[in-house]
């Protein structure tokens, strides 16, 4: 069992109430830390994790509404719960729009206060069930998220998937390229017909070639019999090209065929069969450089790239991490029956601030693997794995002077990253996850560069 106390940030430029819920949340088992307004509770934020916060609207310096925006901007996974009086209710509805977890009026009702902020820090479950924000694609499949860019994504898909258009979906490894390709079938108006899916990188040219187009008996050693390839298994429906900047330049001029021309040939074979498939394709590769160092075939290229999708990484989503921490929390723990009450703050916070060059793989990996090993009621980050691990111990050593600010915190880092490796502007960037371009970026708006 956990034994860490839950901690609560309470901010309202009243002293006097501030003391009252300190003091009723100790009463609790709470440990609290108090701000007296939004200047101070941003500054409180930066400076740590927080298992929720309870903050009032109106406050002198920065109000709730305000400061409420930044902190989701540092660190969305924190619950917000809005204070306001009865006759404001609309200013506590425009905090709920804009990311606040719930509201409640004064007098606060303390039992409803309790249950409110055990809701928030997960201890209690809601009394009906709120379904995760995603975009539902068949049976359990989901695509997880409320972020901008996933917005936008899931506008373009509920636009092209009811069209004939060959779309090619582009984003790093483990993004859900192959989430969006089921996405674009299921919504069409082949989404009775068969979704095929192959990965390219994964076959031989011979054995590719023979898997999409099939073969004929005796075409190579081996074929015993005669076998359909995945272009006749999706008849009427959607073929899924997966890693398609990884096929040969022979097996691009097939390909090329089959999609100008609408039919195949089985490998040995002499029959030419008419084909009535969609074709998506994806790839982490830029396919636009490949056909510039003549890798890739242009045609081709600009065959496939009809409407492009291009899937976000998890770094330019973070305000996605809970939800999708949440998801995948939910579904190990019922996979390996056990009983998962959250995450730690302190987790938590790593999650939001890891670079995640997996993406959500990674992060699907990593909770997998910390509900398996995990002995408390909490996932903290002693189970997850050693990478996250070591990253958090490399992005969270003391600075000699402790910085006012994460901007303050950012440079320390770089410039002692810098120190550690002589000046070595690649090594660092490399230790410090990010672009060299990124890194003289950084150098160059703190005016070191």
């Amino acid at each position: 069992m956990s034994t860490k106390k839950l901690k609560v940030l309470v901010v309202d430029d009243e002293r006097v109430h501030r003391f009252a819920l300190s003091s009723l949340f100790a009463d609790w088992g709470w440990e609290t830390e108090e701000a007296d307004d939004g200047v101070a509770a941003v500054a409180a934020v930066e400076a740590g994790p927080f298992d929720a916060i309870l903050m009032d609207v109106r406050m002198a310096r920065m109000d709730g509404m305000e400061a409420l925006r930044r902190i989701r901007a540092i660190n969305p996974a924190i619950p917000v719960i809005i204070m306001t009086a009865f006759s404001s209710v609309d200013s506590a509805v425009a905090a709920i729009k804009q990311g606040a977890q719930d509201y409640l009026t004064k007098p606060l009702d303390f039992e409803r206060l309790r249950t409110t902020m055990e809701v928030a820090m997960g201890h209690r479950q809601p009394e009906e069930d709120t379904p995760l924000q995603g975009l539902d694609i068949e049976g359990d499949m989901r695509m997880i998220g409320q972020s901008p860019p996933m917005l936008a994504l899931w506008e373009m898909i509920v636009q092209v998937a009811p069209t004939t258009a060959t779309v090619l979906i582009t984003g790093e490894s483990g993004t859900g390229k192959e989430l969006v390709a089921a996405a674009l079938h299921h919504k069409s108006t082949r989404a009775k017909g068969p979704f095929v899916k192959i990965n390219c990188a994964a076959l031989t040219e011979t054995l590719l070639e023979s898997e999409l187009f099939g073969h004929e008996r005796g075409a190579f050693t081996g074929a015993d019999r005669r076998r359909e390839g995945r272009f006749v298994q999706a008849q009427g429906g959607t073929l899924f090209l997966d890693e398609i900047g990884d096929t040969s330049p022979t097996m691009q001029v097939k390909l090329l065929r089959a999609l100008q021309e609408h039919e195949v040939q089985r490998v040995g074979g002499q029959e030419t069969i008419q084909v009535d498939v969609r074709i998506l394709a994806a790839t982490n590769r830029n396919l636009e450089e490949a056909v510039q160092q003549g890798m890739f075939r242009e045609d081709l290229y600009y065959r496939l790239k009809v409407v492009e999708l291009e899937v976000p990484p998890l770094r330019e989503r973070r305000g996605d991490i809970p939800l999708l921490t949440s998801y995948f929390v939910q579904k190990f723990a019922n996979q390996n029956n056990r009983e998962v009450k959250g995450l730690t703050p302190d987790c938590m916070d790593l999650f939001n601030r890891y670079p995640w060059p997996g993406n959500v793989r990674e992060l699907e990996h990593a909770i997998e693997r910390g509900v398996i090993l995990m002995r408390g009621d909490y996932l903290d980050d002693s189970v997850l794995p050693l990478a996250l691990q070591r990253w958090a111990g490399l992005h969270g050593e003391e600075i000699d002077e402790e910085p006012a600010t994460l901007k303050e915190a950012e440079k320390a880092l770089i410039l002692k990253t810098l120190e550690e490796t002589g000046g070595n502007r690649s090594e660092a960037a490399r230790r410090l996850q990010i672009t060299r371009k990124t890194l003289f970026n950084k150098l160059k708006s703190y005016d070191l560069a």
